[in-house]
Formats: structure tokens, C-alpha cells, sequence
């Protein structure tokens, strides 16, 4: 968002060790502190001073098991996430080619099961080391200790520690993609829902389809200068969706109770275009896409935040829908 302020310290650790006694002195200490990683999901306050900073930058991926059909990785935590992914694109491993794009770290994926375009990392995940807050031990949880969900994961309601590296189970198909869950990206390419497509081509297309929207970091698009979409899409249940137009995007669940809303066509369609600026703000609605707020140059933190409190205040009015920052708001 290239907004906030200067913390008083930035500790940059290097190794999950280096990780793990950080986070422990942190605890210990009655300083406020933030464990950042690559920050893209990210608001920082205009005011910082008294923040301490520790910066997850291990690096690294191990093989730990491999067969003729799928292959077992363990990811440090500091990886850069699309990298991850190119990597796994370029051997041929399917499982996470539709998550292409996406800015930030391994070790942030879990935190809000990162996903798109039909694919989760809940999906992929086997186990991830995590230092538990509470018991300042380190231990290996399977993917079903983060009792994930939509967008969500216990980590967002009162499971506390940092995670150290992410082990990923992707399959081994002979260069093609697991089944494609997304009707984006197989109407873009002419082919029917579900089909496997080259890993390439997948990673390709969905690359494409996020630079239309600004949500891939460019220095020469200015829209991308955002923390990707702003607010979840709402989850509401079939008889809810109902009370909307016909023409509102909206998903069924895997839970066909559940329907999901597209956040996006709620804020345009209450009165909030493509562009919109609040007199004398410098932050933005995306010329590109509804749900990303950006930073149009020189916007304060606080800009952000009267904007995206603005929006949720219209779409409560016009729809009755409260949307919920998807991004860490850290100070305010």
C-alpha cells in the first residue's frame, strides 16, 4: 500500500531458529510488536514509533517424499509465494498453478487459507512447524489443527504463534493441471469446466486475468498499488442470496446452503464506481477493479481506512451487507 510509519526496530531473521527465539522474546517483553512477512496483505498506521518489527525472511523448499504421482515439499515460511509456485509450475507439479500472482509469503498462506480461482491452499497443505504462542513450544500440526475454511483458519480467531515452514502434498500428471474448478479460466480458454489444462497455460491465464484487474504488483500499473481485494466476498445462506438481483454474481458453496457474494458487484452497485475518490483523498477505488482500494500517490494509512469505512457504510445501507477487510490493519 506504500503507506504507514517508521517502527522503532526491524529485526530480519533469517532462519526458523533465528524466527522462533524472536517471537519468544517478543512474548516475553510488554513492547508492542508485529511478525511481518511479505507485508502485501498489509495496512500499517501513519504512526509507528513504538512498533517492533521482526521480519520473516527464511528461505528454502525440501523435498521430503516422491513417487510416480505426487511429490511432498517442505516450504520455509519466507518464500515468496509466487516463486513457490513458478517453481512448482516448471517441474510439473499441479495443485496450486491457479494461485499464480499471488503476492506474499509461504508462511502467511495458511493464516487466511489463501486461494483463488478455484484452489485453496487447505487443499495442498499436509503439515506446517508452528511455535504456539501459549506453550512456546514447537510443534508439527496437520492441516486439520487449522480448521480451515473459506478464506479463514484458526489463526484469525485466537490460535496465536508463528509458523516456521508449510509442507505441500502437489500431484504428478504428466504436465497438466488437477481438475480446473474455475469457470474464468476455462471460458477464457475455450475449454469445458473441470478439464485439465497444460500447467503452463493455466499459470498463463490466470496471470493474465489478474493484471486485468490490477492485482499483480507492477511498477508501471498503478492500480496494482493496493493489498489486493480489501473485503471478503460475503457468505450468506441460500435464502439470503435470494433477496438479491438476478444479475449479482454469486457462487454456490461447497455447502449448498451457502452462497457467496461478490463483494465487488455489492460496492458498485451501491453507487461506488470504478475510480471513486473522496474529496481531497489520494486513496482510491481501482480504475480496474471494484475491490481493491489503492494508494494514487502520497495517500496517508488513514486515507485508506476513511475510504474503505466509507464503502462498508453504503454497501450496510444499500444491500444490508457488512463487509469485512480482508487485509492485517496493524496500529490503528
Amino acid at each position: 500500500m506504500q503507506v504507514g510509519g517508521v517502527p522503532k526496530s526491524l529485526n530480519r531473521c533469517e532462519s526458523a531458529e533465528e524466527l522462533y527465539q524472536a517471537a519468544k522474546q517478543a512474548w516475553l517483553s510488554e513492547e508492542p510488536f508485529h511478525i511481518l512477512a511479505g507485508g502485501s496483505n498489509t495496512v500499517f498506521a501513519d504512526e509507528l514509533s513504538q512498533l517492533n518489527v521482526i521480519l520473516v525472511a527464511n528461505r528454502g523448499k525440501e523435498i521430503v517424499f516422491e513417487d510416480d504421482e505426487r511429490i511432498v515439499i517442505r516450504v520455509q515460511a519466507g518464500e515468496s509465494w509466487d516463486e513457490f509456485v513458478a517453481w512448482a509450475v516448471e517441474h510439473g507439479y499441479a495443485g496450486i498453478e491457479a494461485m499464480s500472482g499471488i503476492p506474499g509469503s509461504v508462511g502467511a498462506t495458511p493464516v487466511q487459507n489463501v486461494g483463488g480461482y478455484g484452489q485453496e491452499v487447505s487443499q495442498v497443505i499436509t503439515q506446517i512447524e508452528f511455535l504456539d504462542a501459549e506453550t512456546h513450544e514447537v510443534e508439527i500440526q496437520p492441516a486439520s489443527f487449522f480448521e480451515f475454511a473459506y478464506r479463514d483458519s484458526a489463526l484469525k480467531h485466537g490460535l496465536v504463534g508463528v509458523i516456521g515452514w508449510v509442507e505441500f502434498e502437489l500431484k504428478k500428471l504428466g504436465g497438466l493441471s488437477v481438475p480446473m474448478a474455475s469457470g474464468q479460466i476455462t471460458n477464457h480458454v475455450g475449454a469445458p469446466y473441470g478439464s485439465q489444462l497444460p500447467l503452463s497455460q493455466v499459470r498463463d491465464v490466470v496471470l493474465e486475468l489478474r493484471m486485468s484487474k490490477g492485482m499483480v504488483v507492477r511498477p508501471e500499473d498503478p492500480n496494482s498499488v493496493s493489498c489486493g481485494s480489501f473485503f471478503t466476498n460475503p457468505v450468506v445462506s441460500y435464502g439470503k442470496s435470494l433477496e438479491f438481483p438476478e444479475e449479482m454474481q454469486r457462487w454456490r458453496m461447497e455447502d449448498e446452503s451457502k452462497v457467496k457474494l461478490s463483494s465487488g458487484w455489492l460496492i458498485e452497485n451501491a453507487g461506488i464506481p470504478k475510480g471513486y475518490q473522496l474529496p481531497g483523498s489520494k486513496a482510491a477505488i481501482s480504475k480496474k477493479h471494484a475491490l481493491a482500494i489503492t494508494n494514487t500517490g502520497g495517500a496517508t494509512a488513514e486515507e485508506i481506512l476513511e475510504l474503505a469505512r466509507f464503502i462498508q457504510e453504503r454497501v450496510a445501507a444499500r444491500w444490508g451487507i457488512n463487509l469485512i477487510p480482508e487485509p492485517n490493519l496493524i496500529g490503528f
